[in-house]
């Protein structure tokens, strides 16, 4: 899985299972919900995290959105929802996998 390299500077708090942030399984890695970014661990600093390019969640017939049971993480300029191991984004009627 491709992924941009976007360092997050200024970013004194260190990941992990006990952080309080969501753990978002994405690929080879582990990325952590925070302040509406996803930040993953790389060469001993925390960069921002996002899939390049546009990847359709094929056949994925359930509709996210408040109550739907999945937790919904904010992303940029949209939410993403945790659903079985990656995260899902509303796109043009519907559903990426991110």
């Amino acid at each position: 899985m491709s992924t941009q390299h976007a360092e997050h500077t200024g970013h004194p708090h260190s990941h992990g299972p006990a952080c309080g942030h969501d753990a978002v399984p994405h690929g080879d890695h582990v990325d952590y919900a925070h302040d509406g970014h996803l930040h993953r661990e790389h060469g001993g600093h925390w960069d921002e995290c996002d899939a390049g390019g546009h990847v359709t969640h094929e056949g994925h017939e359930h509709q996210h959105g408040e109550g739907c049971g999945h937790r919904a993480v904010p992303h940029g300029d949209h939410v993403d929802y945790l659903h079985d191991g990656h995260r899902h984004a509303g796109h043009e009627g519907h559903w990426d996998d991110h």
